[in-house]
């Protein structure tokens, strides 16, 4: 895993060490910078794959192209004898080279073929002209910028570093990350750049200037063909992750497995060890609090495998830990999970490079509850508008807003910390200055997920809200978190259940198939019960969380009370005398927690970057 740099025809070439030297922990093995003729590419290296002939950036022979690559290619090998067989003689070892001749070989199409995580970027000196790309599902970042010229990154940091950039708040940014507690591409928290969306590609013509981004996959419906039974899925997928797994484990370094003791996770250990790993390295951590500890279940699993099993107990999350690991993030994200994933990924890298995750498996086989809550469950009718009409007319009062909402409306509603209800609880307004609710735009709260859960169907059900979530819940949320959380750390985190071969058989599935009367995951849970301990599959589903209210009047109480305190210096685009309610209700358990943590989150951000209102 590594983090890159590309800049062409930018002002910024004499900062450009500085920008690479933010992405050290995402590659600390090496950083390199060279200076071509109109771009200069930057490279911070974790070394796992060829570990003497992988340098980057790598140029072809003749010099005309370059790369810089954050990921791994799982079926490099594969394409490698493809593209030898066309006539390409390889200096090295590695899967970069592989994209890299793959493009000289298929240009832009070269995506389409790759099964693994990536963002990379690829400068073609004879036309002058850039090429980046980022994963299907988005498991790697890449972030960019044409206020002068092209600028991309692996995260939003280095930008901060480019001198002169500007860093101007992007309000919309700011809206959805209020209302769903992360930035949802292609939006970034700075108004001059722009997140490359999953599954797309990026083309910059330097001599004109020209950007165009496009999508090179787009998630499928799914098929209209009778599904096999559950038994046979069940089988189906036993081989394809089995497949998966084995495939991911190819590495020039020590290699292990998260293990929280659900199934997905514990799943992961179970093709890990099928496949012969030895020894099979698992890390998990360990709760005090009743009601967040899953190690037991985890080390049911570890035995039953026989692995070298670590643990470390929940560190004691105080002020200063919260702190620094929110200053670490390069754009905020408010999932609590986050502190508690960077403390089992610095548990993990000291004994291993990399790390096999279960996630994904949610979003694929039905994990959430909400995939059941579908707009066909809650009808329109006369009461409800006549509900509506009332609280419009401020005849009722907003709080009965929920009550009144239907369909759609009120999926949406349900999806959100805040939103476009002015006179409801959930009010974005409530919260933000008057003067910058125009630059919000609020009715377009979420527009991106709402367009993706209409795009299969123009109504939503369990399948297009399971599809809707995989490029913004898993991709910026899910996804981005254990991306920041592990790179904090130096660790590569691999996710078999998003290799392109599961991730099509599943969407080509209705999603009927994934839910029976006991809950979702019907494939993954037949397949526990083929292979786990019984209390890992025979329970309720189980989070990796923090307790916050407990964290909120204890380790955080002064720390939260400070930040919010000077709240108008540090963010004075919001509304202070609601900020502050907040926080001192969801102390109490008279607020949400999830909303308080959120803006906590935001002010550690703002406090340490500040940005341009």
């Amino acid at each position: 895993m590594c983090g890159i740099l590309g800049l062409v025809d930018t002002p910024w070439e004499s900062t450009a060490a500085a920008a690479l030297a933010t992405l050290h922990q995402r590659g600390p093995d090496a950083q390199n910078i060279v200076h071509l003729p109109g771009a200069v590419l930057g490279h911070a290296r974790l070394a796992v794959i060829d570990l003497v002939g992988g340098a980057q950036p790598m140029h072809t022979p003749d010099g005309r192209y370059t790369i810089v690559f954050n990921g791994e290619i799982y079926n490099y090998r594969v394409l490698r004898d493809e593209l030898a067989a066309l006539g390409h003689v390889f200096a090295t070892q590695s899967d970069t080279e592989v994209i890299l001749r793959g493009y000289v070989q298929w240009q832009e199409h070269v995506v389409a073929r790759l099964d693994g995580m990536f963002a990379f970027a690829i400068w073609d000196q004879s036309s002058r002209s850039a090429f980046a790309a980022r994963d299907r599902i988005g498991i790697k970042p890449l972030f960019y910028s044409t206020h002068q010229g092209l600028a991309l990154a692996s995260t939003l940091a280095p930008f901060f570093q480019l001198g002169g950039f500007p860093r101007r708040l992007d309000y919309e940014a700011l809206r959805d990350f209020l209302a769903f507690q992360a930035v949802l591409a292609p939006a970034s928290f700075l108004r001059d750049v722009r997140q490359l969306p999953p599954a797309s590609y990026l083309r910059y013509h330097a001599p004109t200037r020209q950007l165009s981004v496009e999508r090179y996959w787009t998630i499928p419906a799914a098929s209209a063909a009778q599904p096999p039974a559950a038994d046979e899925l069940a089988q189906e997928f036993d081989r394809l992750l089995q497949d998966s797994v084995r495939s991911q484990m190819v590495a020039d370094v020590p290699l292990g497995a998260f293990l929280s003791g659900g199934i997905d996770s514990s799943l992961m250990v179970h093709y890990l060890a099928g496949a012969g790993a030895k020894p099979v390295r698992t890390f998990s951590m360990r709760f005090g609090e009743a009601g967040y500890d899953e190690s037991g279940h985890a080390e049911a699993v570890a035995r039953q495998y026989g692995t070298e099993h670590h643990v470390i107990d929940a560190p004691d999350i105080g002020p200063d830990k919260l702190l620094a690991a929110i200053r670490a993030l390069d754009q905020p994200l408010a999932d609590p999970a986050y502190i508690t994933t960077a403390e089992l990924s610095r548990l993990t890298r000291s004994g291993v490079t990399v790390a096999l995750s279960g996630d994904g498996g949610d979003e694929l086989f039905g994990g959430y509850a909400r995939f059941l809550d579908v707009e066909a469950h809650h009808p329109d009718n006369a009461i409800k508008r006549l509900l509506r009409a009332m609280i419009a007319r401020g005849l009722l009062p907003g709080s009965l807003l929920r009550r009144g909402l239907a369909g759609q409306e009120l999926l949406l509603y349900r999806r959100l910390e805040l939103g476009p209800y002015p006179s409801s609880r959930k009010s974005l307004q409530r919260y933000l200055a008057p003067a910058v609710w125009p630059a919000c735009r609020q009715e377009r709260t979420l527009e991106g997920w709402r367009q993706l859960a209409l795009a299969f169907g123009g109504h939503m059900d369990s399948g297009s809200l399971m599809r809707a979530d995989l490029w913004t819940y898993l991709s910026e949320n899910c996804l981005a978190k254990t991306d920041r959380a592990s790179m904090l750390h130096s660790l590569e985190v691999r996710v078999p259940m998003l290799a392109n071969a599961v991730l099509e058989r599943a969407l080509s599935l209705p999603a009927q198939v994934h839910f029976d009367a006991a809950g979702g995951k019907l494939i993954l849970r037949r397949l526990a019960q083929k292979h786990l301990p019984q209390q890992v599959w025979n329970r309720p589903k189980h989070g990796f969380s923090v307790p916050l209210q407990s964290y909120f009047n204890a380790q955080w109480r002064d720390a939260g009370d400070e930040l919010f305190g000077r709240s108008q210096a540090i963010a004075p685009f919001l509304q202070q005398h609601a900020l502050r309610a907040l926080w001192s209700n969801a102390k109490t358990g008279k607020a949400s927690r999830r909303l308080a943590y959120t803006f906590l989150v935001l002010l550690i951000w703002l406090d340490q970057y500040k940005l341009d209102a």
